[in-house]
């Protein structure tokens, strides 16, 4: 097949919205390599004994133990995953660094926080961004773990809105270094850090640029005491003060202007990073609290047999079993748009950007549906626990308080939601998704007559399949009528972006679910899927709730009248079940296969 028509087959980010998607196209935790395998299995075996065996020094502020893993982490090779082998590193696919990044961050958000602090946002600008010579002065020390990196973007007034930071830069009468000054915070690994990724104004330009700055107290670098933070206790967070700090004109990286466009793109990929760094988290949360539960008796029984504990159980391994669908489709996604640019001639560097760009619509949902997962997750843990649950002396409360970051780091939450339909919209002005049409169509079936014809749902999953076409018309109503209403003036109607972006992510989660649920009995037969298929059925379930409720709170804020009464009934229309799912029989039957073994053990 040529690179054409590869290209054609591959989903461009968004278009998952337009376009149906056949589960062979999709990739799953089930399509690993033995290389893979093997990587996931190293990568197990040292979080179980560095990580997982001491998580209560990290609940003591042990910085120098984190420091101490994350070197011993270098010396596995497992900072250098993503970085290309001219650079020192392994040079791993997409889905390789996805995995590494899932599997070691389950134990501690302090050793998970410093692995992505340094591995993505603090070693990556370099690698995709960087001049030949910044590249090989600097990725080798950072690959091994003799270097660590941190980066340096958020300002005391400069957080959400990263461009307006105040550090200025400022250019030698010689024209030979930079002088930076400037305060900024809440910047992860600054306390053993041996390079900062800094952005700073030149003169009174419209954005940032990004420097290299290596950490040099003597050099106008001083540090503020570590942040006093509720969770990730033993990752190093402090202040970090430029005073007139010297930066040679060779270490501004990339051009002038360009910092605002390297901190986005980083963050695209610190977003799905993210995401796939919660979920080693919901598998371990679950197993513990699978153990527990067996284990705990109250009226002569264990509470592993109580439906309401059930009921948990199911959620956390459902949450999980999602968010590894969603997280790896995108990923394998990411990486098949990377090698097609590589086939076409473009740099890794060119490559590994648009792809990742690509796909930055989905790095949003993912961030903002799997951060949320976890942290219920973890508080459904703490339940199950009980008492002991709330206590310091098991792991269950610190998981919840490592846990509440993951919806502030990389872009809120609130701010992901709202780029992942602004996004998409500018996606569709520019003919990249084709939104008009689907959309033209949805609003024509509106105005016809509805078909009574009951469908034939016979074959597997075929009625959850036609609900996820029905939940993206739902989707294409909303959008398309908000679109038609308010033009370029949507972005200031933040409460209607948010409602359409719980739609969009609930849709793109659950046909994730069903998708890999379909492969895999495809694969393997639908009796020993079961479960899987039960919990894509679940989730499924209750992702048309929550399309109902925000489809009908959006449509009841901008709309009036006849409109507004036609579009309650096209949700009505869109969200209606044939055959109603029995969802505490599919709770039941998740909880009680998780339970027989013993915890999470669908991968």
């Amino acid at each position: 097949m040529n690179t054409e028509t590869k290209e054609k087959d591959i989903l461009r980010g968004g278009q998952f919205l337009v376009k149906e998607t056949d589960c062979d196209d999709i990739f799953t935790l089930e399509d690993l390599d033995e290389e893979q395998k093997m990587m996931r299995e190293s990568t197990i075996e040292f979080v179980d004994r560095e990580l997982w065996a001491h998580w209560e020094r990290f609940e003591k502020k042990d910085y120098a133990y984190t420091e101490a893993c994350m070197k011993k982490a270098g010396e596995l090779g497992l900072l250098s995953i993503a970085v290309p082998e001219a650079y020192g590193g392994m040079g791993m696919g997409f889905v390789s660094t996805m995995l590494v990044c899932d599997y070691i961050s389950g134990a501690t958000g302090s050793f998970s926080t410093a692995f992505g602090a340094h591995t993505g946002i603090g070693t990556l600008p370099i690698t995709l961004y960087g001049t030949e010579e910044q590249k090989q002065k600097y990725v080798p020390k950072l690959a091994s773990g003799e270097w660590f990196g941190a980066y340096c973007l958020t300002e005391p007034g400069a957080g959400s809105d990263a461009n307006s930071g105040k550090t200025k830069a400022v250019l030698s009468e010689d024209g030979k270094y930079y002088s930076i000054t400037g305060q900024k915070m809440w910047i992860s690994n600054a306390g053993f850090c041996q390079l900062f990724i800094v952005f700073a104004r030149i003169e009174d330009d419209k954005n940032i640029t990004g420097f290299i700055v290596e950490n040099d107290p003597k050099n106008g670098i001083s540090l503020g005491d570590e942040e006093k933070k509720l969770g990730i206790h033993s990752s190093s967070t402090r202040q970090v003060f430029f005073n007139e700090t010297k930066v040679p004109v060779e270490n501004m990286l990339s051009e002038r202007g360009n910092g605002f466009k390297i901190a986005m793109n980083a963050l695209n990929v610190g977003r799905i990073k993210l995401a796939a760094a919660c979920l080693e988290a919901q598998r371990r949360v679950t197993d513990e609290a699978v153990r527990y539960a067996a284990e705990r008796v109250q009226f002569k029984t264990p509470i592993i047999n109580f439906g309401a504990i059930k009921a948990k159980i199911a959620t956390m391994a459902t949450n999980a079993y999602v968010g590894e669908a969603a997280c790896y489709r995108a990923a394998k996604n990411i990486e098949d748009r990377i090698a097609l640019r590589v086939a076409a001639g473009n740099s890794h560097q060119e490559a590994e950007l648009k792809g990742v760009e690509e796909y930055a619509i989905e790095c949003s949902i993912l961030k903002v549906a799997v951060s949320e997962d976890v942290q219920q997750t973890t508080d459904e843990g703490i339940q199950i626990f009980g008492g002991m649950g709330f206590s310091a002396d098991t792991p269950m409360e610190k998981a919840w308080r490592d846990a509440r970051i993951s919806r502030i780091y990389e872009g809120t939450n609130e701010i992901n939601r709202m780029l992942s339909v602004g996004m998409l919209i500018k996606k569709a002005m520019k003919g990249h998704v084709d939104m008009l049409g689907p959309a033209t169509a949805v609003g024509e079936e509106l105005m016809g007559i509805p078909s009574f014809d009951i469908p034939d749902f016979s074959g597997l999953l075929a009625e959850e399949k036609d609900m996820i076409a029905r939940l993206k018309k739902v989707f294409l109503m909303v959008a398309g009528k908000a679109v038609q209403t308010y033009g370029p003036d949507l972005e200031k109607h933040q409460q209607l972006l948010m409602a359409a972006a719980d739609i969009l992510i609930q849709i793109y989660m659950a046909e994730s679910a069903i998708l890999r649920a379909e492969k895999n009995a495809k694969r393997s037969g639908p009796e020993a899927q079961a479960t899987q298929i039960a919990m894509a059925r679940l989730n499924l379930y209750e992702a048309v709730d929550i399309v109902i409720k925000q489809g009908k709170e959006a449509i009841v804020s901008f709309t009036s009248g006849d409109e507004q009464k036609m579009m309650l009934m096209g949700l009505k229309r869109f969200t209606k079940y044939t055959n109603q799912p029995n969802v505490a029989a599919l709770r039941e039957q998740i909880a009680d296969k998780v339970a027989a073994d013993g915890g999470y053990k669908f991968d």
